[in-house]
């Protein structure tokens, strides 16, 4: 093999890479249903088993972001904090992933 067929198929596997990397995120990012969609806009509440797919470790929903109330901690601080209905969930800001989950 030569160099030009080696930087080729490096090149491949790269793309291939960063298309299954970006497919997981748009998982991690996919919107509420349209019901709870509907709902969350009248102002209405999420149901209980939203509140159960808050785990530890895992990117928190870009939706639930945007629907919870943000408390920034201090400028600095790479983590922020965002209550969702009775939960508290501390995320990285970078990334979203939950830290800590506080329940009332």
């Amino acid at each position: 093999m030569n160099i030009l067929n080696i930087r080729l198929i490096t090149i491949v596997i790269a793309v291939l890479l960063s298309s299954v990397a970006q497919a997981k995120n748009d998982k991690q990012d996919k919107p509420l249903p349209p019901g709870l969609e509907k709902k969350v806009e009248r102002g209405g509440e999420l149901p209980p088993g939203w509140q159960k797919k808050l785990h530890r470790g895992e990117i928190l929903d870009l939706d639930l972001y945007h629907y919870g109330i943000k408390r920034p901690g201090k400028k600095d601080d790479i983590y922020e904090w965002v209550e969702i209905e009775s939960d508290t969930v501390k995320i990285i800001k970078n990334t979203r992933e939950i830290v800590e989950i506080l329940t009332r």
